[in-house]
C-alpha cells in the first residue's frame, strides 16, 4: 500500500475524509514554504500537495498565480521542489507534487521519476496530462512505486472517467467545477454527482478540490466524498500575511479549522 493510500484508509478507519493540503514551493521563499508545509501538516494535514511553479498555469486562479509568479521571480527550480518535498515528508507525512506536464517532460520524465521517488515523495498530480499521452510516465511511476494521480471533472463522460481512473493510483482528483483554482462562497453544485459517478468505476478514494475555503465547506465536501483539497484559501493566508512567521501561524489556523471540518459529518 502507497504512503497516500494509507493516509485515505486511516480517514476512512476514523470515519472521516482526508484533508489534502495544497501550497508552492518557494513561496514566499524556499525555507518559508516547507515551515508552512509542515505547520499544515501537524495542525491535521492528512496529504500535502506540493507544486511546482510554472510560468503558464492554465488551472491556476489569480492567488496561486500570484503566488508562483513570486516564486518564480525568486529563482525557484526544480531541484527547490524537490528539496521541499524531501523536507515535508521528511515530517511524516504522504506529500505528492502538483505540476503541469511541460517541467517533467523537459526535466525527463525517468530522472523526474527517480528524484522524486528519492526525495520520498509519493506521486504526481498532473492536471494537463491525459492517460492517452501518459504512458512513459505510468511506466516511471510504476517503476518507482509512485501514485499517479490524474483529475476528472463534471464533464466528463461515464467512459472518460473509466479510462482516467484506470490509470490513477493512490487516489483520484475530482474537480467540483469547470474552471481556474480558488476559493468560492459554495462548493460547485456538481461535486456529490460527480464523486458518484467516479465511484461507479472505481474502488479507489475520491477526493474533490477547487473552491474549499473554510471549515463549512470542508464539512460539507466531507459528507459525500473520501477527501477534501484545499490550496487557494492556504495560499491566500500567506499572501494576506505581514510577515513569514505570521503567515505559517494563519496557515496553520486554516489547517487545524479544516480539520475540524473533515471530522464533524456523520459517515457512513
Amino acid at each position: 500500500m502507497s504512503a497516500v493510500a494509507g493516509a485515505f484508509r486511516r480517514a476512512a478507519a476514523e470515519r472521516r475524509a482526508a484533508l489534502v493540503g495544497y501550497l508552492p514551493a518557494g513561496f514566499p521563499s524556499v525555507p518559508g514554504a516547507i515551515e508552512a508545509a509542515i505547520a499544515m501538516a501537524g495542525a491535521g494535514a492528512d496529504i500535502v500537495e506540493v507544486g511546482l511553479p510554472y510560468s503558464d498555469p492554465l488551472m491556476d486562479g489569480p492567488v496561486i498565480q500570484e503566488a508562483t509568479t513570486r516564486a518564480l521571480a525568486g529563482g525557484t527550480r526544480v531541484a527547490d521542489v524537490l528539496r521541499t518535498v524531501e523536507a515535508v515528508a521528511g515530517a511524516g507525512v504522504p506529500t505528492l507534487v502538483m505540476t503541469y506536464w511541460n517541467p517533467v517532460e523537459h526535466y525527463g520524465v525517468a530522472a523526474f521519476a527517480r528524484d522524486l521517488a528519492a526525495a520520498g515523495g509519493s506521486g504526481l498530480i498532473t492536471p494537463d496530462l491525459t492517460p492517452e499521452e501518459a504512458g512513459p510516465w505510468l511506466e516511471a511511476a510504476a517503476s518507482r512505486r509512485l501514485d499517479p494521480v490524474f483529475l476528472v471533472a463534471p464533464s466528463s463522460s461515464a467512459e472518460r472517467i473509466k479510462l482516467i481512473t484506470s490509470a490513477c493510483g493512490g487516489f483520484v482528483y475530482a474537480a467540483s467545477l469547470m474552471g481556474t483554482t480558488g476559493a468560492r462562497e459554495t462548493v460547485g453544485s456538481q461535486a456529490a454527482g460527480l464523486v458518484r459517478r467516479v465511484r461507479e468505476c472505481t474502488s479507489l478514494p475520491v477526493a474533490v478540490g477547487l473552491g474549499v475555503r473554510d471549515r463549512l465547506q470542508a464539512a460539507e465536501v466531507a459528507g459525500f466524498a473520501d477527501g477534501v483539497i484545499v490550496g487557494s484559501a492556504f495560499v491566500s493566508r500567506l499572501l494576506g500575511a505581514p510577515d513569514g512567521p505570521s503567515g505559517v501561524a494563519a496557515v496553520r489556523d486554516l489547517a487545524a479549522s479544516l480539520a475540524a471540518g473533515v471530522r464533524e459529518p456523520a459517515r457512513a
